[in-house]
């Protein structure tokens, strides 16, 4: 499955980036959302894409320059986490963007095509690391194999709110003193024997929560979140608008207890989070956990 931006014409409504305007994609990916931001501020705009997966970042340039030819605004890719993002704009001299949007999501190649562990559909070595480079200092590995059985009771209770953290914790914690635990089948297949019958018949897979939180760790999403939002001051000025899809609850809340707790700073363009159509979902199942919320800084 080729990559597909959720929420789309939502987020350019409500984003609604015009003629020569400075946008910023914190997660540039393919260029999903990007295009369609590019076509709306023309040659005479400026498009930054930030992210980590840099042969996602030559594809995204490519799409850019089939889509737009002569229209392409000024288009500037940057393999960096967005988390650094007041250093960046600094170093490329860009005091402020005018529209600024983060798609929390993994894109459809991530999951599917990456070889990096994301799924446990595949037999692949887990990895899990946004940056597609091989030289990362924390992987799945890492975790599953080194972390205490309390650190990881703790992220699934904090990155997925995994009712059975503790017995999924305990099940690593005893498969791994008998072999290293090296694939993403290992290790569905031994958080699928921890959890009750009742909870394997649910809509999602057992392990579903479990890849998610360490995948969160390993990347330190939850941190790059919270240093993105503390820094928006820096990057945007008034009138500017910025816009979150999130795609599970740990996020969001960030995302809406920064926006409330700053509410003489920013204005909500929506009074609720939007959320996919039936129509999207049942073209993009992968989109039906999404919401987007769009604010205006005062």
């Amino acid at each position: 499955m080729g990559h597909i931006p959720v929420l789309l014409q939502e987020t350019i409504d409500l984003l609604h980036p015009t003629l020569g305007n400075t946008v910023l994609d914190c997660t540039f990916n393919r260029a999903g959302h990007s295009t369609e931001l590019a076509k709306k501020i023309g040659k005479e705009g400026t498009l930054i894409g930030f992210d980590l997966d840099h042969v996602a970042l030559e594809e995204g340039k490519k799409v850019l320059e089939k889509e737009l030819g002569k229209n392409i605004p000024q288009v500037i890719v940057c393999e960096t986490n967005f988390r650094h993002v007041v250093d960046v704009l600094k170093e490329k001299k860009i005091k402020h963007v005018d529209v600024l949007l983060a798609d929390l999501g993994l894109s459809s190649q991530e999951l599917d095509i990456s070889g990096r562990g994301f799924t446990f559909q595949k037999e692949e070595p887990l990895q899990m690391t946004l940056s597609s480079r091989p030289d990362a200092l924390i992987t799945a590995y890492t975790v599953v194999n080194e972390w205490s059985q309390e650190t990881l009771v703790d992220i699934l209770k904090g990155f997925s709110d995994e009712s059975f953290a503790g017995r999924i914790a305990r099940n690593i914690v005893e498969a791994r003193e008998i072999k290293p635990i090296t694939t993403t089948k290992q290790l569905a297949d031994i958080v699928y024997h921890a959890v009750p019958v009742a909870y394997k018949k649910g809509k999602i897979h057992p392990a579903t929560k479990t890849f998610q939180a360490i995948r969160m760790a390993v990347n330190d999403e939850v941190g790059a979140l919270q240093e993105l939002l503390r820094s928006l001051p820096q990057v945007v000025a008034s009138g500017s608008r910025v816009g979150f899809i999130s795609f599970h609850s740990v996020e969001d809340r960030l995302v809406k207890n920064y926006f409330r707790d700053n509410k003489e700073e920013w204005q909500a363009v929506t009074k609720k989070p939007v959320a996919p159509t039936l129509q999207e979902e049942k073209e993009n199942p992968r989109s039906r956990s999404a919401k987007l919320r769009v604010y205006i800084k005062k």
